[in-house]
């Protein structure tokens, strides 16, 4: 009998044969797309996912919650494609709206608009053709989540140029994010009860938060620019504002909890996410870019310690 080391080589030589032949495929079949592809991934983020876990895993809890268990296999199926559609919609608008100002920012200088391998026209039909797709899945949904999704399109749009009018786009990004909590709750149940607007409000805490981390980043080049930011309205309170958006999250989750009846697993989960923030508060200690950048990514296993609690505490 041949050592499952061998065997497992073999799978991964016939999985990467495969994936060559499959490549080579698309190139002759679909030159054009295939030569574009890499501009429309780097467009949409494809490569980068974060931005669609912490669309996710909020989005989720609230399934299994509005359920009281596991929820239908197709909403899940509809939700986890349809955030990961919309946050690509959000993308291509963040690029359109900011085509100007990205080439003056180290971290964003090499997007697609900036670098020239997709036009702010084309951004903008993907936009559109991405938020058509979501609306396709929406024809399987009840008619009161299809109305509620009107204001998921509407914030998507509106917050990329929020930056430039106000210090708080990171609440209108922090609404746009937690909007899929509540059309969780009308697509399982065609209600929004109470818990539902509590958790919408402790995402939106959350989604704050992690922005601002965010928006430390670039803090920088931003007061050079011109562009407004929560970073920038905090100033030196950042860190402490940053941890009582935080610990409001915190104390949320613990009000959803007792409001659905949760066990102790999901409080296990919620500790689990509270130890991660404060492991966030001692990256951005020194408010050194590259430390906040890593405690925003870090928020992604916030988000999914949360998950996990709900799925085993419901």
């Amino acid at each position: 009998m041949r050592p499952p080391i061998d065997v497992w080589h073999d799978i991964r030589a016939q999985l990467r044969v495969l994936v060559n032949k499959s490549d080579r495929w698309l190139a002759r079949t679909f030159p054009v797309a295939y030569a574009r592809a890499p501009a429309f991934i780097l467009l949409t983020r494809a490569n980068k996912p974060i931005g669609t876990y912490l669309l996710l895993w909020p989005t989720l809890s609230a399934l299994w919650l509005a359920a009281g268990g596991w929820p239908d296999w197709h909403l899940i199926l509809i939700f986890a494609l349809g955030t990961w559609l919309m946050r690509s919609a959000g993308c291509c608008i963040n690029d359109f709206a900011d085509a100007a100002v990205d080439g003056q920012v180290k971290r964003t200088e090499g997007r697609a608009i900036v670098t020239g391998q997709v036009s702010r026209r084309e951004a903008f039909v993907c936009f559109l053709v991405l938020c058509l797709l979501s609306a396709v899945l929406l024809l399987f949904l009840n008619t009161m989540t299809m109305l509620l999704s009107l204001g998921a399109v509407a914030l998507t749009f509106l917050y990329p140029f929020m930056k430039r009018y106000t210090h708080l786009p990171q609440v209108v990004l922090g609404m746009a994010f937690s909007w899929g909590i509540l059309m969780a709750f009308t697509a399982q149940t065609e209600t929004l009860p109470a818990i539902a607007w509590v958790l919408y409000v402790a995402n939106c805490l959350w989604t704050v938060a992690y922005d601002t981390q965010y928006a430390m980043v670039d803090r920088e080049y931003d007061l050079q620019i011109g562009v407004k930011s929560t970073a920038i309205l905090f100033g030196d309170a950042d860190k402490v504002m940053i941890g009582m958006l935080q610990g409001m999250f915190v104390l949320a989750l613990l009000l959803v909890g007792r409001s659905s009846g949760l066990n102790l697993w999901y409080y296990l989960g919620v500790f689990a996410a509270s130890i991660l923030l404060v492991y966030q508060q001692l990256l951005i200690r020194d408010r050194q870019p590259d430390a906040c950048f890593r405690a925003f990514l870090n928020n992604h296993w916030v988000g999914l310690a949360v998950f996990v609690g709900v799925v085993i505490g419901v």
